[in-house]
């Protein structure tokens, strides 16, 4: 199964747009804020996909959660923005609160600095910024095998 991760887009949607195209065979698309407004406008790329989307500290009167925990294709997801863990002066605070929630994987944003590591057992994973051409995408196998990639549109 392939998972789409993408986050800040900041009134990009014509990136954000692409890079689901680029991935057709995408099933899930997380997206981890500061453009909810961008997703809403390609909503038309987004038909036959699972969505997850959490609030970003830039998305104004959003009633969207900051932070969602789900399973996918049996691997446990910590999914937040990362304004709340404030990320921005390292990630320490983020990993413990994955770990504590007994995360597989941990997704955020608001960096807008791509991250791709695996501490303590927990893959720890950010798509940096859509709007400067970087995303992500996961892999996970029949096998429950974790592949994490960042990449550019």
């Amino acid at each position: 199964m392939r998972i789409l991760v993408l986050s800040d887009s900041h009134n990009d949607y014509l990136s954000l747009k692409k890079a689901v195209e680029t991935h057709p065979t995408a099933e899930v698309v997380v997206f981890l804020g500061d453009g909810e407004r961008d997703l809403d406008r390609i909503d038309d790329a987004l038909q036959l996909k699972h969505v997850i989307k959490v609030k970003g500290n830039c998305d104004i009167a959003s009633e969207l959660n900051e932070n969602v925990v789900q399973t996918i294709c049996t691997k446990k997801f910590f999914i937040t923005h990362g304004y709340v863990e404030n990320v921005k002066f390292g990630i320490d605070r983020l990993v413990y609160k994955g770990q504590s929630l007994d995360a597989d994987i941990i997704l955020y944003g608001h960096t807008h600095t791509p991250v791709n590591k695996y501490i303590d057992g927990v893959y720890v994973f950010n798509p940096g910024s859509i709007r400067d051409g970087n995303y992500g995408f996961i892999d996970i196998t029949d096998k429950g095998e974790v592949m994490c990639v960042n990449a550019e549109i």
